[in-house]
Parts: structure tokens; sequence; C-alpha cells
């Protein structure tokens, strides 16, 4: 289990990531794509994902293993609430310190060494040789392999996770929508207590789910909470107790990666009542609202609302007893005329 000691001020100091982090997003992938399970969710973007890959695969393996630990410095943060786009976290990954990617190096290989330890007889030998050119290098306190550890990311980046997203983008607005009511419901308490059910609120420690025992304190800190479609199931901290804390954790997950394209769902959009209706949504509303701001009738705003949902425009997500809808990058694309939406630098 994890436990994060969260003070009176660390309380005040609790905030929302804007937007997906690029590099989280990157890294937590490459665990869903060796992850056979949810293939409901994740089976067709594997078979695309794969499909665009040239190698990469084998070089992140090195890094970034199946389960346990992997090198915090693969996932660089900032103070504030502002993600580092996909550009500036790979400036930043250039720029970490050789003698820390060599003692986090280390840890990672010694949780390998334990996992193959408990594994029975037969199985000690797969998986042996995963690349480990790469990690033997940079611990030995060579610079030269990292350009191709970012390099990898990079491509890896552009096949598995760039074209999915504005998905992951409107996934995680989504989750912010519902975390925004339930600040203006219950204060900083509320956000907590309304987590994913792997996260408890228990004032004033937060408690997960988590493959080892640990405790963080956060001391003063504040915690970053960092919503992400690629996390799934117990969230993920820092091993590192004195880098930024943050908390990812996975969104509710409203459907598989993909992004609908313009196509015949348009001339259903057709007519003002469903053009208010899309309008009415704006940042967020339940369907009651939904109906009110719009002047339409509760079962007509939920009939809209699916409409909408089924053609890529809108996000449902369960808010307590009732939903909120909020806009798709392509139901707000569709508002402005058809103008995108600018993604932030890098991502």
């Amino acid at each position: 289990m994890l436990r994060i000691h969260v003070s009176r001020l660390d309380l005040s100091r609790v905030r929302m990531a804007t937007r997906p982090d690029a590099l989280w997003e990157t890294v937590l992938s490459f665990h869903r794509l060796r992850d056979r399970r949810a293939s409901t969710v994740f089976g067709k973007w594997r078979s695309e994902s794969r499909a665009r890959l040239n190698g990469e695969a084998q070089l992140l393996a090195a890094v970034v293993p199946p389960r346990g630990y992997f090198p915090d410095f693969l996932t660089p943060s900032q103070e504030g609430a502002e993600p580092l786009g996909l550009d500036a976290g790979m400036e930043a990954l250039r720029d970490t310190p050789l003698d820390r990617v060599h003692a986090e190096l280390e840890l990672m290989a010694a949780g390998r060494l334990r996992q193959r330890a408990d594994r029975p007889v037969g199985q000690c030998r797969r998986g042996a040789r995963t690349g480990a050119v790469l990690p033997a290098a940079l611990m030995d306190g060579r610079a030269e392999p990292l350009p191709r550890l970012i390099g990898a990311l990079r491509s890896y980046h552009r096949a598995a996770v760039e074209p999915y997203w504005p998905h992951i983008r409107a996934s995680v607005e989504a989750d912010r929508a519902v975390r925004g009511r339930a600040v203006l419901d219950g204060g900083t308490d509320g956000l907590l207590a309304t987590l994913p059910p792997t996260i408890r609120w228990r004032a004033p420690v937060l408690e997960a789910d988590y493959p080892v025992d640990r405790d963080l304190h956060l001391d003063g800190r504040g915690l970053l909470l960092q919503p992400s479609f690629f996390c799934r199931g117990a969230p993920v901290v820092y091993r590192d107790p004195s880098l930024p804390p943050v908390l990812v954790y996975p969104v509710a997950n409203p459907g598989a990666p993909v992004f609908a394209e313009p196509g015949p769902w348009l001339g259903r959009l057709v007519g003002h009542t469903r053009s208010a209706v899309l309008s009415s949504i704006g940042t967020g509303c339940t369907t009651s609202e939904l109906a009110r701001r719009a002047g339409v009738s509760l079962a007509s705003a939920s009939q809209h609302a699916s409409v909408l949902r089924e053609a890529g425009l809108v996000l449902t997500l369960r808010h307590g007893s009732s939903v909120l809808h909020t806009l798709t990058p392509l139901g707000g694309s569709l508002l402005r005329g058809g103008a995108p939406h600018a993604l932030p630098e890098g991502a």
C-alpha cells in the first residue's frame, strides 16, 4: 500500500495537471503495449501501434520493465500544474546528470534480479537479453547511449501515442471536469475523495493500492494530480522522495483510443437544436443542466448527448449519481467553425 501523508499546508497546495503529460503517457503506454489485458480497450490500439514500430520496443524494454520500478528520469516534471511537453521533456531527460541515471538504472537492475529470483527455474532465461547493452553503457557513465534512448522514445511516441493524442487529451479533460466539480462541491477534501477506487482519502492520509508498502511525506510541497489515459489500476509515484510529488492516476475510461473522423454522422448534426446542445455543453454539464441551458426536455437532452457522443464530439463520465458531458477536441473544433484547438508545444 502507498500512504501519502498530507498536512494542512499540503492540502492547500494540491493541484490538477492542466493537460496530459506526454512522457508519462509514452512510458505508461509501453506497459499497456506488452499487457494482454483489457483487449476491448487496447486491442486495436496495440495492433495498430505495433505495425508502426521499427525496433523501438526492444530498446525501450531495456529501461522499462514489464512490471516494477522504471527510472524516474524517464518522466521529468516541473513545479506547478503545467506538464512538460514532449520536446521540453526530452530536453530535461537529455540534461539528467549521469550519476542520477546510473543510480536509477542500478535500482531497476536490482528489481529485475529479484523478479528473476522469484520465477520458476524454467522461466529464468526468458527475456534475459532485453537490450542490456544500453543500460550497461549508461551505468558505466557513458553519455553516448542517452541520445539513442531519447530517439527511441520519440519514435515510439510518434507511432503509439501521437496518433491518439486528441482522444488522450479529451479523456484527461473530461476527468479534469469531474474533479473540478468535486472541488466546487467539497473543496480539496471532496476532490481527493472522488479519485478512482484504488485511491482512498482518509484524512490526513491518501491511501492507494500499490505493489510495495511505502510512505510518502509531502512536507509542505503539495501534490500534483496527473490524470493519465494509459495508467491502469494502481497509481504511480516517483521512487525518489526528493522529486516534486506527483500522483499519476487512471482516468475513467471512456472507450478505446481512437479518434472519429468526419463522416456520414455529420448529416445527423444538421439543425439548430443539436447545435445549441453542443454549444451548451461548453466546459461540462450534467444532463439536467444541459436540458436547462438548451431549453429542451430531459429526455431530449439525453438523446442529443447520446448522438453527439456516438459522433465523437462529446465524452460522458459518471459523477456521483449523475453524468457529466464534456466536449472532445473535435466537438470544440466544430463549434469554432473547424479551427483546431492548438496543441501544447511538443505534445
